[in-house]
């Protein structure tokens, strides 16, 4: 055989053997993606005319674009240690992507994905020393599965300090379920738990004691029955702004980012639903964490509608020990909680009961 035969034969390969995913491919598209997004805010904010705006928010990165990148990288690997981080990622940031079908109805759209990366966890990484990203992303999808697979992780990892950081994650997943005295129960067993084996194990730079500490406060101070804590600051004209100024009307008290992965959807549900209300004794209300010029924008071209706490700082979402955005809070007229938790149809649902019992 000739040598040019021997290098037709041989092309095939080098081609398949380029296509091969790799860590540093998966890492690649994180950083590409968190570049873009950083170039976008920065467009935003130095943007100072109304089309500016329009165009600047039109080109923001395209989380489901970035996500589906991660995917041709981890989804034939999943039985890969080394997949375990940027799974984390892909659960991270495709959290709240929902796909909208022509007749109206709605689903996640990487739901089939998700649940291939749950049950890798459970076959092939179930005993993997480096199950901390994933327990924390699986903490954030609200998802019962997510739940289930965190509770076998906290009884059975070989690993007590990781066996903690799964209970920090179970606690966390169970306040989206409910308040009752035997789910309240649980969640206490497991903050403490997390508290005794890992407290001193790093999670996006936070470590566990101090998450499991924001998490008894909520337990405290910001579950369903609570009066929540009043807020004060300033909207993004600097002009003073408080919870306590609606008293007697439901509050929807919003904590978000023109950064959050589905913050598109976000606008556009809790626009709609101020419409629904106005007239009422409803306000919406904000906590937005982008910088106070980039919400300046959003508001004066007609994108946001509702008032807003300018909390670039983070300062107000830490008094509500927000880990996770966006995040809704349904209050009554005396700031009672009706609901807590992400936005949706529940958030409507429990605000029109509330106001149809104000006389």
């Amino acid at each position: 055989m000739n040598r040019l035969s021997h290098l037709v034969l041989l092309f095939p390969l080098l081609i398949a053997s380029g296509a091969e995913a790799s860590p540093a491919d998966a890492t690649l598209i994180q950083k590409n993606y968190q570049l873009a997004v950083d170039k976008w805010t920065l467009e935003m904010r130095v943007a100072t005319t109304q089309d500016e705006r329009i165009k600047a928010w039109g080109d923001r990165p395209d989380a489901a674009a970035a996500a589906r990148k991660m995917w041709e990288q981890i989804g034939d690997s999943l039985g890969e240690e080394w997949t375990i981080e940027p799974a984390a990622w892909f659960l991270r940031n495709t959290q709240g992507l929902v796909t909208t079908s022509p007749n109206g109805s709605s689903a996640p759209t990487f739901a089939k994905e998700n649940d291939a990366i749950r049950k890798a966890i459970e076959t092939s990484h179930f005993h993997s020393s480096k199950l901390s990203p994933i327990c924390m992303a699986l903490a954030a999808n609200q998802d019962p599965r997510s739940l289930a697979i965190l509770e076998k992780i906290q009884a059975g990892h070989p690993d007590k300090k990781i066996q903690g950081v799964a209970a920090l994650g179970a606690a966390i997943q169970l306040k989206t379920i409910g308040d009752d005295p035997e789910l309240m129960k649980k969640r206490l067993t497991y903050l403490r738990k997390a508290i005794i084996q890992s407290s001193d194990a790093e999670i996006n730079g936070t470590t566990v004691a101090k998450i499991a500490e924001d998490e008894l406060y909520i337990i405290r101070y910001l579950t369903k029955g609570r009066v929540a804590p009043d807020l004060a600051g300033v909207d993004s004209a600097n002009r003073p702004l408080s919870l306590a100024d609606n008293k007697g009307k439901v509050i929807i008290l919003l904590f978000w980012s023109s950064s959050d992965p589905d913050a598109s959807r976000v606008i556009e549900i809790t626009a709609a639903m101020e419409k629904k209300f106005k007239g009422r004794p409803l306000v919406v209300i904000g906590v937005n964490h982008d910088s106070s010029e980039k919400l300046r924008a959003f508001q004066a071209d007609g994108t946001v509608t509702w008032s807003n706490f300018s909390d670039p700082e983070n300062k107000l979402s830490a008094e509500y020990r927000v880990g996770t955005w966006p995040l809704v809070y349904v209050l009554d007229g005396e700031r009672k909680i009706h609901y807590a938790g992400a936005p949706g149809s529940f958030v409507e649902l429990t605000a029109e009961a509330l106001v149809a019992e104000i006389k």
